[in-house]
C-alpha cells in the first residue's frame, strides 16, 4: 500500500457522526486521512500505537473571539500561552466574528487580508470567521444610537455579500452590545437575508438573555423567519437570578421549530459563569458616539448619578446584568495597570476603597482607557446541564484570549465536557460529546470534510484517553491545559504531541 506520513494504529475510532466506536487504524496522506482495517500493512513514515486511546476528527469550537489573537502573539501584544491554549485541548478549527464583532471590514478590509496576517504570524489551527454586524455597522454608520437609513443599510449588506462571497461562514449579531444594539429587527433582517441568499447562517448573541431572554428569543426567530436564514443562538443561556430555569421554556420552544421544519440550533460552553468587557455593565445611552464619548460621560458626576439609576430601576429593552446579579458578581479579569484588581469583585473592591461601585468603574475604565474585562457569575448548574444535553447544541468555548486572568474556557471547554460531563456526569456517551464537537459544528458552518472521520476527510485529529481526559483550568489558574490529549493534528501535521506544543504551524483562515 501506498506510504503514508503517519499511521495511528490500536485506537478506537469515533467518526465525528454520534455513530459507535469503531477498531479502525487511521493513516494520514498529506493533508487528508484513510481509514485503514486493523493490521494492514502500510508504508509510514511514523507509526504510533494509540492502543486504549480515542481517534476523533478535530475539536471545532463553534464561537469563539479569537479572531486575531495568533497575530497579537507574534506582535507581542498577547501572551503566545493564550494564544495557543485552544488547540492543546484538541481544537483544530475556531469559528471567530461572533457576537456581532469581526476583524473585517474594518482593522482588515475583507477575509483575503486576514488570511494573509494570519499566515504571516503563523497558526497552530484553522480560523473560519462569521461576519460581525456590529463591525458593519461601525463600518458603514459608526456608533450614533439611531436607526441605519436605508442607503446605510444597502451599504452595509453589499459589505456583507461581499465578505460572505469571499467565504465567510455566516452573519453575527450582538445584540447587547453596541453599536449592534441600536439596530431594530428590520436592519437585521435585510442582512439576514443577504446571509439567506449564501446558504449561510444567522448567528445571534440575542438582545437579552436575562429576564427578556424569551422575547428576545422570538426576536431572532422572526428576523430567521422572515430572511429565510438558518438561525444559530450563541451560548444558550438564561442568566441572571430571575432567568434561573427558563431554559425549559426556551429549550422547548427551539425543539417545536425544529420539528416544524425549521433550521435553527444552538452553541454553549460548560461553566456558570461568562466573560465580556465591563463597559457591557453600563447601558446603551452611556456608548452613544463610541469609545471617547463613553469615557467622557464617565467623568462627569451628573452622568454617573444617572448611570447609578439606570443601573438600579433599569432600562426599557436594555439586559441589566447588574441588576439582575450584583457587583458581587462581577469579578474583574483583566485590567493591565491593576493587575491587583485581577480575580476580585467589583464589590469587594469599592468596599475596600470605601467607594461607590459605579465611581470604582468609572475610575477603573478612565484608567484603563476603556479596556477592562470581566467573569460574571451569572447562570446556574441546572440549566447549562440542560442546554448541554439538547439534540441541537453544539459546543463553543466563547473563549477570549486577553491578557490577565481570563475565563478558564479557552483552555478547558473541550475537555471539561469529556471529562466531567461526559464520562463523570454521564449526560450523554462518548459518541454524542463528539458528534457535538465535531460533525454537528461542521455542518453548522458548511466546513465541508472537516468534523468527521472519513476517507478523504481533512487529516484535523486528536488522539484522547477517554478515561483519563479533563480540564485544568481554573478561574485562579485560567490557561493550565488539559490532561490526557495524547496528539493533535492540524492540516496532516503534527501541532500538539504528548501534549506539548510544537513548532509546526499548519493553520489557515478556512473559506467557504
Amino acid at each position: 500500500m501506498r506510504g503514508f506520513s503517519l499511521v495511528l494504529r490500536g485506537g478506537l475510532v469515533a467518526d465525528g457522526t454520534g455513530a459507535p466506536l469503531a477498531a479502525l487504524d487511521v493513516g494520514v496522506v498529506g493533508d487528508r486521512v484513510r481509514l485503514l482495517t486493523p493490521g494492514t500493512v502500510a508504508q509510514a513514515d511514523e507509526v504510533l500505537d494509540v492502543s486504549g486511546s480515542v481517534v476523533a476528527p478535530g475539536f471545532i469550537d463553534a464561537h469563539t473571539h479569537s479572531d486575531t489573537a495568533c497575530i497579537d502573539a507574534s506582535e507581542r501584544r498577547l501572551d503566545s500561552s493564550q494564544a495557543f491554549a485552544s488547540v492543546l485541548q484538541g481544537v483544530t478549527t475556531e469559528i471567530a466574528g461572533n457576537c456581532g464583532v469581526s476583524a473585517f471590514p474594518g482593522t482588515y478590509s475583507g477575509l483575503a487580508a486576514l488570511s494573509r496576517a494570519h499566515s504571516v504570524s503563523g497558526r497552530s489551527n484553522h480560523l473560519a470567521s462569521l461576519v460581525g454586524h456590529g463591525t458593519l455597522r461601525a463600518f458603514v454608520v459608526g456608533h450614533e444610537a439611531r436607526p441605519a437609513t436605508a442607503m446605510e443599510t444597502a451599504r452595509m449588506a453589499e459589505a456583507l455579500d461581499e465578505a460572505l462571497e469571499s467565504g465567510a461562514v455566516g452573519l453575527s449579531t450582538g445584540l447587547i452590545y453596541t453599536p449592534g444594539s441600536y439596530a431594530n429587527a428590520a436592519e437585521i433582517t435585510a442582512l439576514a437575508t443577504v446571509a439567506a441568499r449564501h446558504g449561510k447562517p444567522y448567528v445571534t448573541h440575542l438582545r437579552d438573555e436575562m429576564s427578556g431572554v424569551e422575547s428576545a428569543l422570538e426576536e431572532a426567530i422572526a428576523i430567521a423567519r422572515d430572511s429565510g436564514a438558518a438561525l444559530h443562538v450563541s451560548h444558550h443561556k438564561t442568566a441572571g437570578k430571575y432567568a434561573w430555569g427558563r431554559t425549559e421554556v426556551t429549550l422547548a420552544r427551539l425543539a417545536e421549530l425544529r420539528e416544524s421544519g425549521m433550521d435553527v440550533t444552538c452553541d454553549v460552553y460548560p461553566y456558570t459563569a461568562g466573560s465580556t468587557k465591563l463597559s457591557a455593565m453600563l447601558p446603551p445611552w452611556a456608548h452613544d458616539g463610541g469609545p471617547a464619548r463613553l469615557l467622557e460621560r464617565l467623568r462627569d458626576p451628573g452622568q454617573r448619578d444617572a448611570l447609578r439609576k439606570a443601573i438600579a430601576e433599569g432600562v426599557p429593552g436594555w439586559e441589566n446584568t447588574v441588576g439582575n446579579g450584583g457587583w458581587d458578581r462581577i469579578v474583574v479579569a483583566g485590567a493591565l495597570r491593576h493587575a491587583a484588581y485581577q480575580g476580585q469583585t467589583i464589590a469587594a473592591l469599592a468596599g475596600a476603597a470605601d467607594v461607590d461601585p459605579v465611581d470604582l468603574v468609572a475610575e477603573l475604565l478612565l484608567s484603563e482607557d476603556g479596556d477592562v474585562t470581566i467573569i460574571s457569575h451569572s447562570m446556574c448548574e441546572d440549566d447549562v446541564r440542560r442546554v448541554l444535553s439538547a439534540p441541537f447544541a453544539m459546543i463553543g468555548s466563547d473563549g477570549v484570549p486577553t491578557p490577565g486572568r481570563p475565563h478558564p474556557r479557552w483552555a478547558g471547554t473541550f475537555a471539561r465536557v469529556l471529562g466531567h460531563y461526559t464520562r463523570e456526569a454521564g449526560l450523554f456517551d462518548l459518541p454524542e460529546a463528539l458528534r457535538k464537537m465535531t460533525g454537528a459544528t461542521a455542518a453548522r458552518f458548511g466546513l465541508t470534510g472537516r468534523g468527521v472521520l472519513r476517507d478523504g476527510a481533512h487529516a484535523d485529529l486528536v488522539v484522547f484517553d477517554a478515561a483519563r481526559v479533563a480540564d485544568r483550568a481554573t478561574f485562579a489558574e485560567p490557561l493550565a491545559a488539559p490532561e490526557g490529549v495524547r496528539l493533535v493534528m492540524v492540516g496532516g501535521a503534527i501541532a500538539v504531541r504528548d501534549g506539548v506544543l510544537t513548532a509546526a504551524r499548519p493553520g489557515r483562515v478556512v473559506a467557504v
